[in-house]
């Protein structure tokens, strides 16, 4: 069974060559999955555009609307930090749908993963850190309220605090948010995870992977869900432009691996989404972002 992969064409619409943040890379992860013999494009499963009822189940009415119609007040737009055009607007609403299908795929298949998502530092009724709408908040409710399971574990190793995570699911007992970040980085005011792990500026491989392996030890007995959110944040690495923490190539691997392995060990799906990462060179990023991708398919294949 191949690892399902999830991917639009949407996801790297034209954007200011300049910016920092690195738009191209979605297209250019694809590009590297099929160039590393991965995967194919026409093998990739194209997702719908999330439905705005969908989306509100995580986020007020008004500020989808006003997103949408390219109406944020300027407040609004300072902190999410990417200008809006209409492909962006029809990009964000895309890749929540992407990470519900990859949901969806995870809970069939038992791992699966998106080309995209992570939207963490989304709000409910406002963006920040260039985060529109939070895919791992939409992707909770939803199931949660469809019955499709009982409790849902993020699992978020991005090294930026999940805060927007953090403050939709407050009142949400059945989403359990776990945090693993960069204690001194963005954003400045952290937020209240069920479990917040800060970690020390530059942290290497071998304490980093320790503490994952002791978080997933306790918090999965503890917890028994029935789906866990993986972000995948590539932010970590020691080249990253906004990371602070040092890990290496092998490092991210063996992160990815571990995690995806303490879940499908213990017969929890796992959903795997990218994350954040930064950096001028776009195709060293890619392949750092498809470090997740081709851990999961090595696992993926053990398993079976």
């Amino acid at each position: 069974m191949p690892l399902p992969l999830i991917y639009h064409d949407d996801y790297s619409p034209d954007f200011p060559a300049e910016h920092r943040f690195p738009m191209d890379k979605f297209r250019l992860l694809r590009d590297h999955l099929v160039d590393s013999g991965l995967t194919t494009d026409q093998a990739l499963l194209r997702p719908d555009i999330c439905p705005n009822d969908i989306l509100a189940l995580a986020h007020d009415r008004s500020y989808i609307e006003r997103y949408l119609s390219g109406d944020l007040s300027r407040e609004d737009q300072r902190r999410l930090g990417l200008p809006w055009s209409e492909a962006l607007a029809r990009r964000t609403v895309r890749a929540v749908g992407g990470s519900l299908l990859t949901a969806e795929m995870a809970l069939r298949d038992g791992i699966a993963c998106h080309l995209a998502g992570g939207t963490h530092h989304a709000h409910y009724d406002h963006p920040a850190g260039f985060c529109i709408f939070n895919d791992l908040a939409v992707i909770s409710r939803y199931l949660l309220e469809a019955g499709r399971v009982q409790r849902v574990l993020i699992f978020d190793c991005d090294v930026h605090q999940g805060d927007g995570t953090a403050r939709i699911l407050h009142d949400t007992p059945e989403a359990i948010t776990v945090s693993l970040h960069c204690e001194q980085n963005f954003p400045a005011r952290k937020a209240h995870s069920d479990w917040d792990i800060p970690l020390p500026r530059g942290m290497g491989d071998a304490a980093y992977l320790q503490v994952v392996d002791d978080a997933l030890n306790y918090l999965l007995p503890l917890y028994q869900p029935d789906l866990v959110l993986y972000d995948a944040g590539v932010d970590v690495h020691k080249d990253d432009a906004l990371g602070y923490l040092q890990l290496s190539d092998q490092g991210v691997a063996a992160r990815d691996e571990r995690v995806l392995r303490h879940c499908i060990g213990r017969d929890i799906p796992v959903v795997g989404v990218i994350g954040g990462g930064y950096s001028k060179d776009r195709a060293a990023l890619a392949k750092r972002h498809g470090i997740l991708h081709h851990s999961a398919a090595k696992v993926m294949s053990c398993s079976q």
